[in-house]
């Protein structure tokens, strides 16, 4: 099982990073954070990185439901939706899979949640194709 999904996109990075926000607003999430690799590495580290951005997506519905489940649950949150790209100007967006990451949990409950979310993921990779 790999722990994430994505698609290739064919449109420049910071149209990708718009088109993948979008999508994940249509469904329910939010962006909670959002960091600029590229820049941080820059600053801190002197390094030049390809345009790299973490989207933190939350869905408030069901971020509360697995709070519930279990209360130390927010170590895995939020849904982490990377925007990369890559040599050839080739943009990526990939979003974990939280049912692969969700595996360390023994809350058997917490499964449900995370297949929910996983096929909201899943229809935001296939839309932001589109």
């Amino acid at each position: 099982m790999s722990y994430y999904f994505s698609a290739i996109v064919e449109v420049p990075f910071e149209e990708a990073v718009n088109r993948a926000s979008e999508e994940l607003k249509k469904e329910g999430f939010g962006i909670m954070t959002e960091i600029d690799v590229r820049k941080v590495l820059k600053e801190k580290l002197g390094v030049d990185f390809r345009p790299y951005r973490i989207l933190g997506a939350c869905n408030p519905r069901l971020a509360y439901e697995a709070l519930q489940m279990e209360e130390n649950i927010g170590t895995m949150l939020p849904c982490n939706v990377v925007v990369q790209e890559h040599s050839g100007g080739r943009v990526e967006i990939s979003a974990i899979d939280p049912v692969a990451s969700m595996q360390a949990v023994t809350n058997r409950r917490l499964l449900d949640v995370a297949h929910e979310v996983r096929k909201l993921l899943m229809k935001v990779i296939d839309s932001v194709q589109s």
